[in-house]
């Protein structure tokens, strides 16, 4: 799960975009409420994983995607019409699809190698998302980061390769192993981007908002090679696709409210914990052993969230934006 490419960065640094009056979510005071429901959405969206990977071996990544967004569009739009909303002006639009754009790339990619990766070390691999994320908060968004979070997210990073140094390397790989990590790595850059967008749309658009039109448009731009690639699923695959979706919108509700209520670099670091809940599920459903440096790697990870999660005025402050 990671972060972005370039595009085009003046549609975000030129045109200074006015959040609505009604939307706009000013910043906490603490980021522990917001660091917990971002939480909550990392372990909704890993449960999500674990019916995405099976769909991804069933029938590839492009249709599981595909048909989990095509559900979530039903699903939500469902909620969000239900709200009787008024339509997005023309810079809220543009950032729904926007970053659709990039969560479609980034789902595509990292499903596409998780059924080709045991669960724990896809995501542990894609753990370099946050720490892109966390700079280029500072150069998009104009966070300042602190010594503070810089250390806790090294130190994050050193619980990720501890923890991939320990796995790596055991058990039986497929041939497209090696093309799974780059695709991985793929993902990881597509992601930054998102969680630095997903900043920005929050503070333009409601969570049931985004949740809509984020499944709408990546429905619509996958929908494009639909000719070619896409294969409608047996009855058997409609309860996990339902599923999978209403896990992703869940997952999208609950970051969407965190983002709109503390800073990029403090919520980015609550990604390492998808880690412990990849362990977790790949234990129960996928019978993988949890080994010594998982369990030490695990901990640092815990520790680097605790550290950039706690706010204090004399300590290592993070310093809001100024958007």
């Amino acid at each position: 799960m990671g972060p972005r490419l370039r595009g085009d960065t003046r549609l975000f640094h030129s045109e200074r975009i006015a959040p609505k009056t009604p939307t706009m979510r000013p910043d906490s005071a603490s980021p522990v409420l917001p660091f917990l429901v971002a939480c909550a959405g990392i372990a909704t969206f890993s449960a999500m994983d674990v019916l995405m990977k099976q769909l991804s071996i069933d029938i590839g990544a492009y249709n599981a995607v595909l048909w989990r967004t095509g559900a979530g569009t039903l699903l939500s739009g469902l909620a969000y019409l239900a709200m009787r909303p008024a339509l997005p002006d023309r810079p809220t639009m543009r950032i729904h699809a926007w970053r659709a754009l990039f969560v479609a790339g980034m789902a595509i990619t990292f499903f596409w190698a998780l059924a080709r990766l045991p669960m724990a070390e896809a995501i542990a691999l894609a753990f370099v998302a946050p720490l892109m994320t966390l700079y280029m908060a500072a150069i998009f968004l104009g966070e300042k980061i602190g010594p503070r979070s810089i250390a806790a997210s090294m130190l994050g990073l050193v619980g990720v390769v501890i923890i991939v140094a320990g796995k790596l390397g055991q058990g039986t790989y497929s041939e497209e192993a090696l093309l799974a990590v780059g695709a991985v790595f793929l993902s990881a850059i597509f992601y930054a981007y998102n969680l630095i967008l997903a900043r920005r749309q929050a503070k333009m658009a409601e969570p049931m908002e985004i949740a809509f039109f984020q499944n709408f448009f990546v429905t619509l731009f996958l929908a494009f090679g639909a000719p070619w690639f896409a294969v409608v699923p047996g009855i058997d695959h409609a309860p996990a696709i339902t599923g999978a979706a209403i896990l992703a919108t869940v997952s999208l509700l609950l970051l969407s409210w965190g983002y709109a209520r503390a800073e990029a670099q403090i919520l980015a670091t609550t990604e390492y914990t998808g880690f412990l809940w990849a362990m977790l599920f790949g234990w129960i459903f996928y019978s993988e052993p949890v080994t010594l440096p998982t369990i030490a790697g695990a901990l640092l990870i815990v520790a680097a969230c605790l550290i950039v999660a706690r706010k204090t005025p004399h300590g290592d402050p993070v310093e809001p934006a100024a958007a």
